[in-house]
């Protein structure tokens, strides 16, 4: 049984937020900015061309026409996507509010031709520790408690082992670190709403938050991540995981004991038996 960690009703009227405001100017969603342009880097690499992409996301207008000729389906916990259809899946910016992040990556390999590529993309590792542990030193010298406002995030070798569960090949998982400057700790709450990405946690406090708690998290934050000009830092590490369908055209691992040249030749050296 799968935890829940998303509150999907508050996350959609969240997102509704931000793409109204996106309309309205907002310039908050520079992350997607990042986030379509490494993708396109990386696709650039693959020595394969792509006939029949899909994007899934809750991003729709973001990812929209970033890659020619690609179906847009949202995260939901059941992806649209009919088995065999496609030969490029990208997760867009959606997964880590994902209940089920396995789910979403077996319902996309099985969506994949043979040796189609799956490429996520979604903000993870040490993004927003600064904040994470500045909220958690303020609330436990103020209440003498902890409520979880900032959604944990995957590491890097935690994803990696669920490329290979949900069944991908060559998997590689690796991060580009983002680091932004604000002008306050409120600043950055303000972008993160206009991104869309507040505290959509199921298990959020559901009551208002004694002003105490965030005035003491904004000094905390301001003498330990402070940039000597009154300005404060935040990261964000941008995930990628990258894994292919099986197919039999792909490198394969040899079977142990089937080598045929010594390793010492191939080194040029002498091999040094070990005493028993």
């Amino acid at each position: 049984m799968t935890s829940t960690l998303t509150d999907r009703a508050a996350l959609l009227r969240q997102r509704a937020r931000a793409l109204a405001g996106n309309r309205a100017g907002n310039t908050a969603m520079f992350l997607h900015e990042a986030a379509i342009n490494e993708v396109h880097d990386r696709l650039d690499m693959v020595n394969k061309s792509f006939t029949a992409p899909a994007i899934v996301t809750g991003w729709p207008a973001q990812w929209q026409g970033v890659i020619e000729g690609a179906t847009v389906v949202p995260d939901d916990e059941t992806l649209a996507l009919e088995p065999g259809a496609h030969d490029l899946v990208v997760h867009a910016m959606s997964m880590h509010w994902a209940n089920d992040p396995v789910g979403q990556l077996i319902q996309s390999r099985r969506s994949l031709r043979p040796d189609g590529l799956f490429l996520g993309v979604m903000p993870g590792g040490t993004t927003l520790h600064e904040l994470r542990a500045s909220l958690a030193q303020a609330e436990a010298e103020v209440s003498g408690g902890l409520s979880p406002r900032v959604a944990p995030t995957g590491e890097v070798r935690e994803l990696g082992g669920i490329l290979q569960r949900a069944g991908m090949t060559l998997p590689v998982v690796d991060s580009v670190p983002l680091v932004a400057s604000y002008a306050s700790m409120t600043a950055l709450m303000h972008d993160l709403r206009a991104m869309g990405e507040g505290n959509a946690m199921q298990a959020r406090p559901r009551h208002f938050a004694r002003r105490a708690i965030f005035d003491r998290a904004a000094r905390i934050y301001s003498d330990t991540f402070g940039m000597g000009d009154g300005r404060i830092t935040a990261t964000y590490d941008l995930i990628f995981l990258t894994g292919w369908s099986p197919d039999a055209s792909q490198p394969q691992p040899l079977r142990p004991g089937s080598a045929k040249t010594r390793l010492a030749d191939a080194l040029g050296t002498n091999e040094t038996p070990l005493r028993d």
